[in-house]
């Protein structure tokens, strides 16, 4: 885990990411998906760090799929840092951000709440 890469604005897990072993994270300016992230424009026309520090509820962009809007949620509750505390701990007891591709053990529910529980539990 790249603790220091933290979790995207859009709540993907940047520090776990293996999809891009050089990329400096979403934050960095030079993340290679800055050009078209909706979330990412987003954010920052609302001059926001990441979308959980956003009041509305919203599914626009990666917010449209489980896994970001579930760490999205999960960081609106509970803060950043519970969240890398989870992801991490979750790292070292065998959980896996990427298995296949870019899907892993946090993309197998289709409830979110559901998700959170995992997150927060480690246990499906």
């Amino acid at each position: 885990m790249k603790r220091e890469l933290g979790i995207a604005r859009c709540g993907l897990a940047c520090c776990l990411c293996s999809e891009n072993i050089n990329c400096p994270g979403c934050n960095s300016g030079q993340c290679p998906d800055r050009e078209w992230c909706e979330n990412r424009k987003c954010s920052i026309e609302k001059n926001q760090t990441h979308c959980y520090r956003c009041s509305e509820k919203c599914r626009k962009g990666l917010l449209s799929k489980i896994k970001p809007y579930g760490f999205t949620l999960f960081a609106k509750r509970y803060g950043e840092k519970m969240l890398l505390d989870c992801l991490e701990r979750n790292e070292k007891n065998g959980m896996v951000y990427h298995r296949e591709g870019i899907k892993g053990d946090y993309d197998e529910f289709d409830d979110v709440e559901k998700l959170i529980d995992f997150i927060k539990d480690g246990k499906q």
